[in-house]
Protein backbone atom coordinates (compact mmCIF):
# COMPACT_ATOMS: atom_id res chain seq x y z
CA UNK A 1 0.00 0.00 0.00
CA UNK A 2 0.96 3.41 -0.54
CA UNK A 3 1.30 4.51 3.01
CA UNK A 4 3.58 1.57 3.43
CA UNK A 5 5.66 2.76 0.73
CA UNK A 6 5.99 5.88 2.53
CA UNK A 7 7.28 4.48 5.33
CA UNK A 8 9.87 2.09 3.55
CA UNK A 9 10.79 5.45 2.11
CA UNK A 10 11.51 7.19 5.19
CA UNK A 11 13.67 4.64 6.55
CA UNK A 12 15.61 4.97 3.48
CA UNK A 13 15.89 8.30 3.84
CA UNK A 14 17.79 7.61 7.15
CA UNK A 15 19.62 4.96 5.78
CA UNK A 16 21.18 6.77 2.77
CA UNK A 17 22.97 10.06 3.10
CA UNK A 18 24.14 13.03 0.73
CA UNK A 19 27.69 13.60 2.12
CA UNK A 20 29.48 17.20 2.20
CA UNK A 21 32.50 16.43 0.07
CA UNK A 22 36.01 15.84 2.08
CA UNK A 23 38.32 17.77 2.16
CA UNK A 24 40.82 17.25 -1.24
CA UNK A 25 37.94 15.26 -2.88
CA UNK A 26 38.55 14.62 -6.36
CA UNK A 27 36.12 16.86 -8.72
CA UNK A 28 37.12 14.34 -11.53
CA UNK A 29 34.37 11.97 -11.13
CA UNK A 30 33.54 11.13 -14.21
CA UNK A 31 35.48 8.51 -15.52
CA UNK A 32 37.51 8.08 -18.84
CA UNK A 33 36.58 5.31 -21.13
CA UNK A 34 37.05 4.17 -24.56
CA UNK A 35 35.83 2.60 -27.45
CA UNK A 36 32.50 3.79 -26.54
CA UNK A 37 29.22 3.63 -29.13
CA UNK A 38 28.50 6.58 -30.24
CA UNK A 39 24.91 7.00 -29.94
CA UNK A 40 23.58 8.88 -33.48
CA UNK A 41 21.72 12.43 -32.74
CA UNK A 42 18.95 12.21 -31.82
CA UNK A 43 15.70 13.54 -29.94
CA UNK A 44 14.12 11.29 -27.75
CA UNK A 45 15.75 7.98 -28.80
CA UNK A 46 16.27 4.88 -27.74
CA UNK A 47 18.61 2.16 -28.49
CA UNK A 48 18.05 -1.29 -29.13
CA UNK A 49 18.60 -3.88 -26.16
CA UNK A 50 22.41 -3.72 -25.12
CA UNK A 51 24.36 -6.31 -23.65
CA UNK A 52 25.38 -5.62 -20.28
CA UNK A 53 28.34 -8.02 -20.09
CA UNK A 54 27.21 -9.65 -16.62
CA UNK A 55 24.30 -10.84 -15.20
CA UNK A 56 22.60 -8.42 -12.63
CA UNK A 57 19.82 -8.60 -10.22
CA UNK A 58 17.41 -5.80 -9.64
CA UNK A 59 14.42 -6.72 -7.10
CA UNK A 60 14.04 -10.09 -8.32
CA UNK A 61 14.22 -9.59 -11.92
CA UNK A 62 17.69 -10.66 -13.48
CA UNK A 63 18.98 -8.87 -16.68
CA UNK A 64 21.61 -8.83 -19.39
CA UNK A 65 20.26 -6.20 -21.51
CA UNK A 66 19.22 -2.55 -20.76
CA UNK A 67 17.88 0.29 -23.55
CA UNK A 68 20.08 3.52 -23.51
CA UNK A 69 17.25 6.31 -23.93
CA UNK A 70 18.54 9.31 -24.74
CA UNK A 71 16.94 11.74 -22.44
CA UNK A 72 19.50 10.51 -19.13
CA UNK A 73 18.05 7.11 -18.14
CA UNK A 74 17.97 3.47 -18.86
CA UNK A 75 15.65 1.36 -18.74
CA UNK A 76 14.99 -2.85 -18.54
CA UNK A 77 12.01 -3.66 -20.17
CA UNK A 78 10.70 -1.13 -22.56
CA UNK A 79 12.22 1.64 -24.10
CA UNK A 80 11.30 5.44 -22.55
CA UNK A 81 10.91 7.66 -25.41
CA UNK A 82 9.15 10.02 -22.63
CA UNK A 83 11.16 13.81 -23.10
CA UNK A 84 9.19 15.51 -19.73
CA UNK A 85 11.08 13.99 -16.58
CA UNK A 86 7.95 12.61 -13.95
CA UNK A 87 8.02 11.39 -10.38
CA UNK A 88 9.92 7.81 -10.83
CA UNK A 89 6.83 6.60 -8.10
CA UNK A 90 4.50 7.54 -10.84
CA UNK A 91 6.15 4.98 -13.26
CA UNK A 92 5.79 1.43 -14.16
CA UNK A 93 9.12 1.38 -15.75
CA UNK A 94 12.29 -0.55 -14.23
CA UNK A 95 14.43 2.38 -14.30
CA UNK A 96 17.60 4.05 -13.57
CA UNK A 97 18.33 7.33 -14.46
CA UNK A 98 21.20 9.55 -13.54
CA UNK A 99 19.74 12.83 -15.33
CA UNK A 100 16.40 12.05 -16.55
CA UNK A 101 15.12 15.12 -18.68
CA UNK A 102 15.03 16.47 -22.51
CA UNK A 103 18.77 15.49 -24.16
CA UNK A 104 18.33 16.92 -27.80
CA UNK A 105 22.01 15.50 -29.24
CA UNK A 106 21.11 16.49 -33.07
CA UNK A 107 23.91 19.08 -32.69
CA UNK A 108 26.46 19.10 -30.26
CA UNK A 109 28.02 16.14 -28.31
CA UNK A 110 26.78 12.61 -28.54
CA UNK A 111 25.73 10.29 -26.05
CA UNK A 112 27.80 6.84 -25.65
CA UNK A 113 27.34 3.45 -23.87
CA UNK A 114 29.30 0.07 -24.03
CA UNK A 115 30.93 -2.30 -22.06
CA UNK A 116 34.32 -2.03 -20.96
CA UNK A 117 36.57 -4.66 -19.25
CA UNK A 118 37.92 -4.64 -16.48
CA UNK A 119 37.03 -0.98 -15.50
CA UNK A 120 36.60 -0.15 -11.62
CA UNK A 121 38.31 -2.05 -9.45
CA UNK A 122 39.32 -4.47 -12.08
CA UNK A 123 35.20 -5.58 -12.47
CA UNK A 124 33.76 -5.81 -15.82
CA UNK A 125 31.09 -2.54 -16.06
CA UNK A 126 28.55 -1.13 -18.77
CA UNK A 127 29.12 2.52 -18.94
CA UNK A 128 26.66 5.31 -20.47
CA UNK A 129 28.05 8.76 -21.01
CA UNK A 130 26.37 11.87 -21.45
CA UNK A 131 29.36 14.29 -22.37
CA UNK A 132 28.43 18.23 -22.59
CA UNK A 133 25.22 17.38 -24.41
CA UNK A 134 22.35 19.91 -24.60
CA UNK A 135 18.57 20.55 -23.98
CA UNK A 136 15.76 20.54 -26.67
CA UNK A 137 15.48 22.01 -28.94
CA UNK A 138 18.84 22.25 -30.08
CA UNK A 139 20.46 24.06 -26.81
CA UNK A 140 24.14 24.10 -26.61
CA UNK A 141 24.73 27.45 -25.01
CA UNK A 142 24.44 25.52 -21.41
CA UNK A 143 25.52 21.56 -21.25
CA UNK A 144 25.63 19.12 -18.68
CA UNK A 145 28.31 16.24 -18.67
CA UNK A 146 27.15 12.77 -16.53
CA UNK A 147 27.76 9.32 -16.76
CA UNK A 148 26.22 5.98 -15.54
CA UNK A 149 28.91 2.98 -14.37
CA UNK A 150 27.14 0.03 -13.45
CA UNK A 151 29.67 -2.58 -12.15
CA UNK A 152 29.59 -6.41 -11.87
CA UNK A 153 30.08 -7.27 -8.15
CA UNK A 154 29.05 -11.23 -9.27
CA UNK A 155 31.90 -12.17 -7.14
CA UNK A 156 29.67 -11.58 -3.87
CA UNK A 157 26.63 -12.90 -5.30
CA UNK A 158 25.36 -14.21 -8.59
CA UNK A 159 23.78 -10.83 -9.85
CA UNK A 160 25.13 -8.36 -7.35
CA UNK A 161 26.02 -5.43 -8.88
CA UNK A 162 27.30 -1.56 -8.24
CA UNK A 163 26.32 1.08 -10.35
CA UNK A 164 27.27 4.78 -10.30
CA UNK A 165 26.15 8.53 -11.09
CA UNK A 166 28.50 10.67 -11.87
CA UNK A 167 28.19 14.14 -12.65
CA UNK A 168 30.75 17.36 -14.30
CA UNK A 169 29.35 20.79 -14.82
CA UNK A 170 26.00 20.68 -14.90
CA UNK A 171 23.84 24.12 -16.57
CA UNK A 172 20.38 23.18 -17.38
CA UNK A 173 17.59 21.08 -16.31
CA UNK A 174 14.74 21.79 -18.54
CA UNK A 175 13.76 21.20 -22.25
CA UNK A 176 11.83 23.56 -24.35
CA UNK A 177 9.39 21.33 -24.66
CA UNK A 178 8.81 20.76 -21.14
CA UNK A 179 8.17 24.30 -19.99
CA UNK A 180 11.45 25.39 -19.97
CA UNK A 181 13.41 28.73 -21.08
CA UNK A 182 16.75 28.27 -22.29
CA UNK A 183 17.04 25.20 -20.69
CA UNK A 184 15.59 26.35 -16.94
CA UNK A 185 12.30 26.48 -15.27
CA UNK A 186 9.67 24.16 -15.90
CA UNK A 187 9.17 20.46 -15.48
CA UNK A 188 12.61 19.79 -13.92
CA UNK A 189 15.14 17.36 -13.74
CA UNK A 190 14.67 13.88 -11.83
CA UNK A 191 17.61 11.60 -10.47
CA UNK A 192 16.82 8.30 -8.88
CA UNK A 193 15.49 5.04 -9.67
CA UNK A 194 12.91 2.73 -9.53
CA UNK A 195 11.41 -1.11 -10.19
CA UNK A 196 8.41 0.02 -11.27
CA UNK A 197 6.74 -0.76 -8.21
CA UNK A 198 6.96 0.06 -4.54
CA UNK A 199 10.42 0.87 -4.66
CA UNK A 200 11.71 3.76 -5.54
CA UNK A 201 14.14 6.41 -4.82
CA UNK A 202 15.17 10.08 -5.83
CA UNK A 203 17.86 12.59 -4.67
CA UNK A 204 17.10 15.40 -2.56
CA UNK A 205 16.52 18.10 -5.49
CA UNK A 206 15.18 15.82 -7.98
CA UNK A 207 12.38 17.82 -9.96
CA UNK A 208 13.09 20.98 -7.92
CA UNK A 209 14.18 23.69 -10.67
CA UNK A 210 17.34 25.53 -9.71
CA UNK A 211 18.30 22.46 -7.70
CA UNK A 212 20.54 20.10 -9.44
CA UNK A 213 22.92 22.39 -11.77
CA UNK A 214 25.52 24.46 -10.77
CA UNK A 215 25.50 27.32 -7.92
CA UNK A 216 21.97 25.21 -6.99
CA UNK A 217 21.38 24.13 -3.13
CA UNK A 218 21.76 20.55 -4.40
CA UNK A 219 23.95 20.71 -7.01
CA UNK A 220 25.05 16.99 -8.51
CA UNK A 221 28.67 17.96 -9.32
CA UNK A 222 29.25 19.12 -5.56
CA UNK A 223 27.44 16.55 -3.42
CA UNK A 224 28.43 12.38 -2.98
CA UNK A 225 26.97 9.61 -1.93
CA UNK A 226 28.61 6.78 -0.42
CA UNK A 227 31.65 8.09 -1.86
CA UNK A 228 34.41 10.78 -1.31
CA UNK A 229 34.72 12.04 -4.97
CA UNK A 230 32.68 15.40 -4.99
CA UNK A 231 30.14 14.56 -8.04
CA UNK A 232 30.10 10.78 -7.58
CA UNK A 233 26.95 8.72 -5.94
CA UNK A 234 27.55 4.94 -5.35
CA UNK A 235 24.41 2.34 -5.07
CA UNK A 236 25.63 -1.08 -4.10
CA UNK A 237 22.87 -3.94 -5.15
CA UNK A 238 23.03 -7.07 -2.98
CA UNK A 239 20.68 -10.10 -3.56
CA UNK A 240 18.67 -7.98 -5.62
CA UNK A 241 17.85 -5.24 -3.70
CA UNK A 242 19.74 -1.53 -3.01
CA UNK A 243 21.09 -1.37 -0.10
CA UNK A 244 20.42 0.96 2.77
CA UNK A 245 24.26 1.87 4.22
CA UNK A 246 25.08 3.47 7.42
CA UNK A 247 25.91 7.05 6.30
CA UNK A 248 29.65 8.48 6.16
CA UNK A 249 30.70 10.85 8.83
CA UNK A 250 29.97 14.34 8.26
CA UNK A 251 26.81 13.24 5.77
CA UNK A 252 23.52 15.41 5.89
CA UNK A 253 20.44 12.85 5.50
CA UNK A 254 19.06 11.88 2.03
CA UNK A 255 15.44 12.54 0.67
CA UNK A 256 14.20 9.60 -0.31
CA UNK A 257 11.21 11.16 -2.65
CA UNK A 258 8.24 9.20 -2.47
CA UNK A 259 5.74 10.91 -5.17
CA UNK A 260 2.54 9.59 -4.50
CA UNK A 261 0.84 11.11 -7.70
CA UNK A 262 1.31 10.45 -10.78
CA UNK A 263 3.21 13.36 -12.57
CA UNK A 264 3.76 12.32 -16.13
CA UNK A 265 3.44 15.41 -18.16
CA UNK A 266 1.36 14.42 -21.29
CA UNK A 267 3.02 13.94 -24.25
CA UNK A 268 2.21 15.98 -27.41
CA UNK A 269 3.45 16.80 -30.82
CA UNK A 270 6.51 18.73 -31.17
CA UNK A 271 7.84 20.75 -34.00
CA UNK A 272 11.36 21.00 -34.43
Amino acid sequence: MKINVARQLFAAAIAFSLSVPMAGASAQAIRATSGLTPFPGNDDGSTSAQALGFNINFFGLNRTTAFVNNNGNITFDVRLASFTPFGLSGTSRQIIAPFFADVDTRVGPLARYGQQASFVGGRNAFVVDWPDVGYFSRGLDKTNAFQLVMIDRGDINAGDFDFEFNYGAMQWETGGASGGTNGLGGSCARWGWSNGNANTFEGTGSGVCGALINGGPNALQLGSLNSNVAGRYVFNVRSGNVQTTVPEPGSVALVAAGLLGLAVAARRRRTV
